[in-house]
């Protein structure tokens, strides 16, 4: 079996809907449905079932709360204006008992806690003059690529792979880069959903030297800036839930921490949890 994601739809007499399957993290998200819940949830299963899928997750706007509960599923975040400013819900349901084995919670909890007891910061100066922070363009593929094989052993996406990098920009991801000696040392993108206006804030990498510097706040004011001239508000970022730094980024920079995917992708060399953090980026300061 493949292990390449792809989106699907799917359609039925009484339903649609559009599925990411994951073979890799070992899940299917459905992005979006209309029609008969019932079915839709049937229909979805299959699809896990057919890829061996472990984990199965909805999108799923307010009027629809109630039904997933009564079909089993947990409801593990929220996912504020995702629909074209409405709300987005993110229901769960796991099909190997493992799949919900998780040690580490009662400590990302306390991550949460020490994140908010910050202070909030406002936006640092560069700290070096040899330093340049840009827009990347397709020329940027390759470094990007290497950037990303030497920051992460295994990612949940196949951006070791500079033909996929390519591929995600034509497809509108955003990145932005910050550059040494003509070396990417740090970057991070903006995946965007023009259907919807939101866009995920995703893929933040620095090299190990460089880390103290703060180089991902400053791309991410960077991309929110993008987003805010292309009418785009609605701005979330899912952080590794153990990784005190990257929550504490996204905290000082205004983004509200909404809850916690159980589980939810492969990064390094493990499954794990993914907190939720989102900004309503039309009343940033």
């Amino acid at each position: 079996m493949s292990t390449q994601a792809q989106t699907k739809i799917i359609t039925g007499p009484s339903y649609t809907i559009e599925a990411y399957l994951d073979p890799f993290n070992k899940r299917v998200r459905i992005d979006d449905f209309r029609g008969n819940v019932k079915q839709v949830i049937e229909a979805a299963e299959l699809e896990a079932e057919h890829i061996q899928a472990e984990k199965l997750i909805f999108k799923v706007r307010q009027e629809y709360f109630a039904d997933f509960l009564v079909h089993g599923f947990n409801c593990e975040a929220k996912l504020d204006g995702y629909f074209l400013g409405s709300d987005s819900y993110f229901f769960c349901k796991y099909y190997q008992p493992e799949r919900m084995e998780n040690d580490q919670w009662v400590f990302e909890d306390q991550i949460i806690k020490n994140v908010y007891l910050l202070q909030r910061q406002t936006k640092d100066p560069l700290p070096q003059p040899d330093i340049i922070l840009r827009k990347a363009d397709f020329k940027d593929a390759k470094a990007l690529s290497q950037l990303y094989r030497e920051v992460f052993q295994v990612y949940p996406t196949p951006l070791h792979d500079a033909d996929y990098v390519t591929k995600t920009m034509k497809d509108g991801t955003i990145y932005y880069v910050i550059e040494q000696d003509g070396q990417v040392i740090s970057a991070a993108s903006a995946e965007v959903n023009q259907f919807y206006r939101n866009a995920e804030l995703t893929d933040c990498a620095t090299l190990a030297q460089h880390r103290k510097h703060g180089y991902v706040k400053l791309l991410l004011q960077m991309l929110e800036e993008e987003l805010i001239r292309n009418g785009i508000f609605c701005a979330y970022s899912l952080s590794r839930a153990q990784s005190f730094g990257m929550n504490a980024a996204f905290y000082q920079l205004g983004y509200q921490y909404r809850g916690r995917l159980l589980n939810n992708c492969l990064i390094f060399d493990q499954i794990e949890n993914m907190n939720l953090w989102v900004k309503d980026l039309s009343s940033s300061d």
